[in-house]
């Protein structure tokens, strides 16, 4: 059975075909538009791109925001237009075959539990770091959601107490010392410290501090340059820090280190494991978790989101087939009782 999944994110919508064995066989893209509407549409016709080249039987929408426990229902995201919106009735009856939402860090974990590098464990965490942090749980390879479907927003952890300022409304949040976004905001307030450690990315600052974007300075950092050098140590150290929270709390086998940060892996994360290996609770007497990158990459969304979907529409061809087999049954019973 082939089915779709679509990874929703705040700038491109992306639909891919998968197998049952996770393989994306077909996709196509578009722009994320502004309006409710208009996203639908480009959902609509990104899932209809794919379907006329294969028999697909289900979609699944990987979102970037908060889902409701029946995964019907988009409660709150904060960079698409949906409010409390019905979106996988309203999707199905376009598309004319079942929907079914995740939230596109579940769907991610669940894609590497399945295929990637949380695969055959049975407590896994993923941490998504990207612009922000995304996080999902694992228990006995079932995602744990949470009593109203918006569990493990590990991003939002206080770390720093009257810390950085977070859109959330807090302020020392996980994700503001540790992701693409943090990785800026060290390596500006470091320049503004030590103006002549970096002439690269000072000169880049002077026009404008946005130019100092997450992705350049772990450019500069891989060519050398000590100031982005010393910014990816402290995303290490806070990689670290927050582990060893996730740590004591879930006590997980494997944590995955997936989004867009992780591609960077290499100049950060053995860092990261020395430090949590050395702040966890118990440290030197306990078991710790195996830290892998993800191994899907950028199709980890679609391909969970597509799982999902087949899942779905299994189940519910079984249950047709046992109220069929059901009905068949009483009324050969009630023939049966008539003809004695």
């Amino acid at each position: 059975m082939l089915t779709v999944g679509v990874d929703i994110g705040g700038t491109s919508v992306r639909a891919g075909v998968v197998d049952p064995r996770g393989s994306v066989l077909d996709t196509s893209r578009a722009p994320t538009p502004a309006g409710e509407r208009a996203l639908e549409d480009a959902i609509v016709a990104a899932v209809e791109e794919v379907a006329d080249r294969h028999a697909v039987n289900a979609v699944g929408l990987a979102v970037a925001g908060f889902i409701a426990s029946d995964r019907r229902t988009v409660r709150f995201a904060p960079h698409l237009a949906w409010r409390q919106a019905d979106v996988a009735d309203r999707m199905s009856d376009r598309l004319g075959m079942p929907v079914v939402l995740e939230h596109d860090a579940n769907a991610a974990a669940l894609a590497e539990h399945r295929f990637g590098a949380a695969r055959g464990a049975k407590t896994a965490v993923l941490v998504a770091i990207g612009t922000g942090i995304g996080a999902a749980l694992l228990l006995n390879g079932e995602v744990f959601r949470g009593a109203y479907g918006v569990a493990p927003e590990l991003g939002h952890l206080r770390v720093v107490p009257d810390g950085r300022p977070c859109p959330c409304g807090k302020n020392g949040c996980w994700e503001r010392y540790c992701s693409g976004t943090a990785l800026s905001a060290t390596a500006v307030e470091l320049l503004a410290k030590h103006p002549g450690v970096s002439t690269v990315l000072a000169r880049e600052a002077a026009g404008d501090s946005r130019a100092v974007t997450g992705r350049r300075v772990a450019g500069a950092a891989r060519d050398g340059d000590p100031l982005a050098k010393r910014a990816m140590a402290d995303l290490a150290r806070w990689l670290g820090e927050g582990l060893a929270l996730v740590a004591d709390v879930y006590d997980p086998e494997v944590i995955v280190i997936g989004g867009g940060v992780s591609t960077s892996a290499p100049l950060f994360l053995d860092d990261a494991r020395e430090r949590y290996s050395a702040v966890v609770t118990g440290a030197g007497h306990r078991p710790l978790a195996r830290i892998r990158t993800a191994q899907l990459g950028d199709d980890a969304g679609i391909v969970g989101a597509a799982t999902l979907a087949r899942e779905m529409a299994t189940s519910m061809t079984s249950q047709t087939a046992s109220q069929t087999n059901s009905q068949t049954n009483s009324r050969a019973a009630k023939n049966h009782s008539r003809r004695s």
